[in-house]
């Protein structure tokens, strides 16, 4: 875990939580929290993967994006005394550290620190759901399709680098849930890209050859 991982903390504040934090594990499939549950914790994974998404009237799902191994979340909620606004659900076995609220905010109101940690981690959160909104309406899909995997870059705890192919745990189903098209929408697009060499295909992964290519996109 780095320090400018998406939705990860300092070694102090990450230190601190872990000392106090139970376990849980839940398998593939399974829910860690739903729509609508009350905001009970603050989680961290610590091994495995969690989609994030939020489901329509009509049962249609969209995928918001993954928690993956050293990200911190759930203090929107917390924070808000609101219940949870979307669902988190395991992709693999995943196991997830769990922060009581009660011990969440005793830490928070003890340390000013750390809560300006939280709100800068808030605000990364909020910047990441205005820049996926405007994406959507005015974007067409290649634009958005080459700034989401720039982006799971950053959610992965990867970095860029000019001269180092990137492999990114990502399904094109997921994907296609993220944006909002079909599945054989991004399929077709992701084999131009394959074509020249922009990217590499494989089954639950894709791996970022020509960064330069994919940002000239974006």
């Amino acid at each position: 875990m780095t320090s400018n991982q998406w939705g990860a903390l300092s070694p102090g504040f990450d230190a601190e939580l872990r000392s106090m934090a139970g376990e849980r594990r839940i398998h593939r499939g399974d829910i860690l929290f739903a729509h609508g549950s009350p905001p009970d914790a603050f989680y961290c994974i610590e091994q495995g993967r969690l989609r994030v998404s939020v489901s329509g009237p009509n049962g249609r799902e969209a995928v918001i994006g993954m928690y993956e191994a050293g990200q911190w979340f759930g203090e929107v909620s917390l924070f808000s005394g609101a219940p949870h606004p979307y669902d988190t659900r395991a992709t693999e076995t995943t196991d997830v550290l769990v922060v009581t609220a009660a011990v969440f905010h005793r830490l928070v109101a003890d340390r000013p620190e750390f809560l300006l940690e939280l709100t800068r981690l808030v605000s990364q959160r909020l910047r990441f759901a205005l820049d996926w909104i405007d994406e959507t309406i005015l974007l067409s899909l290649p634009v958005r399709l080459a700034r989401r995997l720039i982006a799971a870059t950053a959610i992965h705890g990867q970095t860029l680098r000019h001269s180092e192919p990137v492999s990114l745990r990502i399904s094109q189903e997921e994907l296609s849930h993220m944006l909002g098209v079909s599945r054989q929408s991004v399929n077709r697009q992701l084999k131009e890209w394959e074509a020249k060499a922009i990217l590499r295909l494989e089954y639950g992964t894709v791996t970022l050859l020509d960064q330069d290519a994919l940002r000239a996109l974006a």
